[in-house]
């Protein structure tokens, strides 16, 4: 009997944290059967604006919908992909310049399914989430980002 699966909370409140990358790498130490492995990190650059320089990006997201369409994304890419896992992470709140906010990991037998459909889950996720951000800028003022 397949084990049905139900959306994963993919919010982090803060910056996605170095450890937290690394820890989710080393838990995949013991299956055996992956080959390849891709990893998206999203950074927070320091964009020069007409108004000021970019310090910081304050993420908000309509959580119950954007946990919805990220679980039919993750369903989607499965069901095109032989993927043996598939993990996404997403910043709320205030990430600062240099910090991560967009973690996608992506695992396959083999490297070219990986990459694939890590490459097509980031795009998905930027063009179809309803998240949010808010640039902070060093002139104290904010502009409303668009995602490219």
């Amino acid at each position: 009997m397949e084990k049905e699966r139900k959306p994963k909370n993919i919010f982090v409140q803060g910056p996605i944290s170095p450890e937290k990358i690394a820890n989710s790498i080393a838990n995949h130490a013991s299956k055996t059967d992956i080959g390849g492995h891709s990893i998206f990190l999203g950074q927070i650059r320091a964009d020069q604006k007409q108004e000021g320089k970019v310090i910081a990006i304050d993420y908000t997201a309509y959580e119950e919908m954007a946990l919805e369409k990220a679980f039919e994304i993750r369903e989607a890419i499965f069901a095109k992909y032989p993927l043996t896992c598939m993990h996404i992470y997403h910043s709320l709140g205030e990430i600062k310049v240099g910090e991560i906010c967009l973690f996608v990991f992506t695992s396959s037998k083999h490297r070219k399914a990986a990459m694939q459909a890590c490459d097509e889950s980031v795009e998905r996720i930027k063009a179809e989430l309803p998240i949010w951000g808010k640039e902070i800028l060093d002139t104290e003022g904010n502009v409303w980002k668009v995602n490219t």
